[in-house]
C-alpha cells in the first residue's frame, strides 16, 4: 500500500478550500491538520503530524524565525504568495522556505500547487529540510554566484573579561583607518559596551533594530546603513543591547540575515561576541525557545575568521586553552587567530611573552599567538575620552602588537571586500 505524506495547511482566504481539496485529491498527499494560526501550525509540526507545511505568506507572525523553526523540526515549508499584493519584503521575510508559489485563484492553479508539493516530497527524504539537504527546486532558476562579498571576523574569547571588546574596537578602527570600509557589531548578549566605549547613546540598539527588520524581510543594505551610523571615516557601528535582559530581541535566524546583508555593506565586519557558547540541553528540544547564546553561535558559524582573545595571567591562559577546545568541539572550521591580552611580568615572570608563548604551544599547539603588552595608561585615557587608541595614544604598544593582525584582516578585506555599497551609502548615517 502506497504511503501518503501528511500536510499541515495554514492557508488564508478563499484559496484555503481550493488548496486543501487539491492536496487531498493527490494520491501522494493527505491534509492531516488545517491550522488556524501560526501557533497551531508550529505545535502540529513539533508533534510530527505532517512532513509538509503549506502556509500563506500573510499569516500573522510568519517571519524568518518562524520559517526556521518549522524547518528545524524537519518540515518542508511551502509558502503561498498573493501574486498581486505581495511585496519584495514579503518574499524576503519567507525566503528561507523550501518553496515559494503563487496562491491559486482557481482549481487548476490549486492542482498545480499540489503537483509541486508532491514533487518535492518525492525527492526529499524525511527530515531533509532540517539538515539543509533539500535539493534545488527544478522549477526555479539557479541563483547567481555571489561576488565581492565582505568578510566577517568574529572576536570571541572565554569568560573573565580578557579584553574582547577592546580588541574588536581597535581591530575595526585600525582596519577602517587603512581605507577599508568596516562595520563593528556589538553582539554580546551579556555585556555589550561598544556604544559606551565610543561615547554614544545606547537607548536604541542598532543590532536589535536590524534583527527586527530582518525578521520581517525588510532588511537591505540601505536599511542596515541607517541602523549603523559612522563613528569614524569608513567605520560604522551597529550598537548592541544596553541591558542584558533584552537578549530575546536577537534571535539567531534573524541575525543570520543581518550577517549576510553586512557583507554587502562593508568590506570587513568585526563582530564582538559574548563569551558563552553553551547550548542548553533542555532548550535544544524546544525549537521555539529563544537561545541567549544564539547570537554568538551564529556569528562563529558564519565567520570567515575567528579572533580568540585570552588573558595572559595563569587563570586566563588556562581558560584560553579550554576555550580553544570548545571552539573545536563546536565544529567551527574558520581560521583562527589567538590574541593574548595584558602580557606583563607581574603575573607571568621576568620574560612574560616567552612564558605565555611556551604555555600555549605546549597545551594548545598554538605557535602564532599575538601577544599584546599591558598599557593601562593609554587604555584608561581612551576609555575616559571615549576614543580609540589611534586617536588618543598613537604610539601605544597595544597598537604595535596588533599591527600584524590588522594588516592581515585589512588585506583580506581588500581582496574579498564588498563593493556593492554605493557612494551614497558610504556617506549615510550620522558622523561623529
Amino acid at each position: 500500500m502506497a504511503t501518503t505524506t501528511g500536510v499541515l495547511c495554514a492557508v488564508r482566504g478563499s484559496a484555503e478550500v481550493l488548496v486543501v481539496r487539491a492536496l487531498d485529491d493527490d494520491g501522494a498527499l493527505q491534509v492531516t491538520r488545517r491550522c488556524a494560526d501560526l501557533a497551531e501550525l508550529q505545535a502540529a509540526a513539533e508533534a510530527g503530524l505532517g512532513r509538509v507545511a503549506v502556509v500563506s505568506a500573510d499569516l500573522d507572525l510568519l517571519d524568518v524565525t518562524a520559517v526556521a523553526t518549522l524547518r528545524a523540526v524537519g518540515v518542508v515549508v511551502v509558502v503561498l504568495l498573493d501574486p498581486e499584493r505581495s511585496t519584495t519584503a514579503d518574499r524576503s521575510r519567507v525566503a528561507a522556505a523550501d518553496l515559494l508559489l503563487d496562491a491559486p485563484a482557481d482549481e487548476a492553479g490549486a492542482r498545480a500547487v499540489a503537483e509541486r508539493v508532491a514533487g518535492m516530497t518525492t525527492v526529499a527524504p524525511s527530515g531533509a529540510a532540517a539538515h539543509g539537504a533539500m535539493p534545488p527546486d527544478p522549477w526555479e532558476p539557479a541563483p547567481e554566484p555571489v561576488r565581492d562579498r565582505g568578510r566577517v571576523v568574529a572576536v570571541w574569547g572565554p569568560t573573565g573579561a580578557p579584553g574582547r571588546s577592546i580588541v574588536a574596537l581597535q581591530l575595526a578602527a585600525e582596519v577602517a583607518a587603512r581605507g577599508v570600509p568596516s562595520l563593528l557589531v556589538d553582539a554580546d548578549t551579556y555585556g555589550g559596551c561598544q556604544a559606551q566605549l565610543l561615547g554614544l547613546l545606547d537607548e536604541a540598539p542598532g543590532l536589535a533594530a536590524a534583527a527586527r527588520a530582518a525578521g520581517q524581510g525588510a532588511l537591505d543594505v540601505a536599511t542596515l546603513a541607517r541602523f549603523a551610523p559612522f563613528v569614524a571615516p569608513d567605520l560604522r557601528l551597529l550598537s548592541g543591547i544596553a541591558r542584558a535582559d533584552r537578549w530575546p530581541e536577537l534571535p539567531g535566524p534573524a541575525l543570520d540575515v543581518v550577517w549576510q546583508v553586512a557583507r554587502s555593506l562593508a568590506a570587513v565586519t568585526v563582530v564582538d561576541c559574548g563569551f558563552c557558547v553553551e547550548q542548553d540541553e533542555v532548550l535544544s528540544y524546544d525549537t521555539r525557545a529563544p537561545r541567549r547564546n544564539g547570537a554568538t553561535l551564529g556569528a562563529l558559524a558564519t565567520a570567515d575568521e575567528v579572533v580568540v582573545v585570552g588573558a595572559a595571567d595563569p587563570v586566563g591562559v588556562h581558560r584560553l586553552v579550554r576555550a580553544l577546545t570548545d571552539l573545536a568541539e563546536l565544529g567551527v572550521d574558520a581560521p583562527r587567530r589567538v590574541v593574548v591580552n595584558r602580557v606583563r611580568a607581574s603575573v607571568a615572570g621576568p620574560n612574560p611573552g616567552r612564558a605565555v608563548a611556551r604555555a600555549l604551544e605546549r597545551y594548545a599547539g598554538v605557535t602564532d599567538a599575538v601577544l599584546v603588552p599591558e598599557d593601562p595608561a593609554s587604555l584608561d585615557a581612551a576609555l575616559l575620552e571615549a576614543r580609540t587608541l589611534r586617536e588618543i595614544a598613537p604610539g601605544s604598544p597595544v597598537r604595535r602588537a596588533l599591527e600584524p593582525l590588522v594588516a592581515h584582516v585589512a588585506d583580506a578585506g581588500r581582496r574579498g571586500g564588498a563593493t556593492a555599497a554605493s557612494p551614497a551609502l558610504q556617506t549615510a548615517g550620522a558622523r561623529r
